[in-house]
């Protein structure tokens, strides 16, 4: 790996395109051969496909991504391509590559049920995905093709996310995706450097926003978000192939990215990218979620299960529980536990956006349940549950300097989320388990890997798309290098379209 020093210069220094951090980026994306993709990335790449698909069938019939699929299907292609699948319509219907990405990412976020990377800042790699899906049907690449683009996007996205903290500065972290996508569809389509430095300026240019989206009152825009990051990074793209600049340097400028929205004008960033023909591997340091809720908390419902087979049926005492205190990190406590001040994480009329970002919420239902689903534990009735409320408002968290620590660590195998519970009960008992990383993590009790991938993907599809319709899916996924053009086709799984239609067809319209 090379590092890569990166501070704000001003104007009159011009400093030339080739030391520009979205250079380098770029260089990385259009460096990016078969050559340097092993075949440990390629298969974890086809788990990430496989993953996506998972959540995306499970999300189908939920508002945010009905609406986005009906915004979608307004925008059939036209011309100049082939256009691309939603998720949940029929094989032979196409819409214009972004507004497919729009949908499809929507679909894939919605659940906040697919894969993480956690380092200075915070992502969800698989983000990048839909985007590039939906250019490389639209024109007409293999499944090579596609996978080198997404092995491109994954080595961008990680090293952003190791270097660069935007959550300090309440920034969304869609504005690292919006650079990945960029560079994975540079890779995908094999554009010229200087292409795809121009549509990563622009893509962060134009995605760089507030994180209002994952606080307080969270709602269906947190779905949308990365979204639409992946759409600005299409429109990015093609208007940088027709020759179209972009705010430069976008990073480095004096008015520009880091300077404004970050550290200001006197810090300095290493961004660590690899050499030229080093092997692209991040996308092993990333990690998928066993259950639909924020990462940090899928320890927790983890945990929480190691503590009921140590205290047994938590509802036959609950009420002698006087207190839970989660000992854990910065990051968990801040964002998703006590630390936030934000008292919709204890408000059983929350959203369900709101409440996998609480882990008072999650902790108090898994202790209940001795487990987690992705719908029954977000119904407003099990939310409401007035001895889950009374539990869920005893239980707060606080930061613990060795597990911020230890979520920081550079070792992989070092590095941890979880955290320490402290059960405290009326009489004066105390109960404590600690857990480092969830059971699903590379570090973890029972690892995911390809059959844990097909397994999630059979259970979330479910009633949503036949069995054979799952099989073919499947082959597809797995035979992602070898595919054709047509047979990208295949990795769109064939849902019950009827269905979809009746409701989608029940939504108030808007301008398209």
């Amino acid at each position: 790996m090379i590092d890569h020093r990166v501070r704000v210069h001003p104007s009159a220094s011009h400093l030339p395109r080739e030391e520009q951090l979205a250079w380098k980026l770029a260089a990385v994306a259009t460096g990016t051969s078969a050559a340097e993709i092993d075949a440990e990335s390629a298969a974890m790449a086809v788990n990430r496909v496989i993953d996506n698909a998972a959540v995306a069938m499970a999300s189908l019939r939920r508002r945010p991504v009905a609406v986005a699929r009906a915004q979608a299907t307004a925008h059939p292609v036209t011309g100049g391509g082939a256009g691309a699948t939603v998720f949940g319509t029929g094989p032979d219907f196409r819409v214009a590559p972004e507004w497919a990405a729009w949908a499809n990412g929507t679909a894939v976020r919605e659940l906040d049920f697919h894969d993480t990377f956690l380092a200075a800042d915070y992502s969800h790699p698989g983000d990048n995905i839909p985007p590039l899906l939906a250019v490389a049907q639209h024109t007409g690449r293999t499944g090579a093709d596609l996978l080198r683009g997404v092995i491109a996007a994954y080595e961008v996205h990680v090293a952003l996310v190791r270097a660069i903290c935007l959550h300090a500065h309440r920034i969304d972290h869609v504005a690292h995706l919006s650079a990945a996508t960029a560079c994975g569809l540079g890779a995908m389509l094999k554009l010229d450097t200087e292409i795809v430095y121009q549509a990563v300026q622009q893509a962060v240019h134009t995605t760089t926003a507030t994180r209002q989206s994952r606080k307080g009152e969270i709602s269906s825009w947190k779905a949308f978000a990365p979204a639409y990051a992946g759409k600005a990074a299409i429109e990015a793209v093609d208007r940088a192939m027709r020759g179209e600049g972009a705010p430069s340097p976008i990073y480095e400028g004096e008015d520009g990215y880091l300077a404004w929205m970050l550290d200001g004008k006197d810090a300095e960033w290493t961004v660590s990218l690899p050499a030229p023909g080093e092997p692209r591997r991040a996308i092993l340091d990333t990690y998928t979620k066993e259950h639909s809720a924020e990462y940090q908390a899928q320890a927790v419902i983890d945990l929480a299960r190691s503590l009921r087979e140590k205290l047994g049926p938590v509802d036959r005492f609950a009420e002698d529980i006087e207190s839970v205190v989660l000992h854990t990190s910065h990051h968990t406590h801040q964002v998703i536990g006590s630390g936030s001040g934000d008292p919709q994480k204890y408000d059983p009329e929350a959203s369900r956006e709101t409440l996998d970002h609480s882990v008072p919420y999650i902790l108090a239902v898994a202790l209940q349940d001795g487990g987690w689903h992705h719908e029954h534990s977000y119904a407003p009735e099990r939310a409401r549950r007035a001895d889950t409320v009374a539990l869920w408002r005893r239980i707060s968290t606080v930061e613990d300097a060795e597990w911020t620590t230890r979520y920081h660590h550079p070792d992989p195998e070092q590095r941890a989320f979880g955290g320490r519970a402290v059960v405290t009960f009326t009489d004066g008992r105390v109960v404590e388990q600690e857990l480092a990383v969830a059971d699903a993590h590379p570090a973890g009790a029972r690892p995911f890997a390809r059959e844990q991938y097909a397994a999630k993907f059979r259970t979330l599809a479910e009633g949503v798309v036949e069995p054979g319709a799952q099989r073919v899916f499947l082959a597809a996924a797995e035979s992602l290098p070898e595919l054709d053009a047509r047979g990208l086709d295949a990795l769109f799984p064939v849902s019950d379209d009827v269905a979809l239609a009746t409701s989608d067809a029940e939504l108030p319209k808007g301008l398209f």
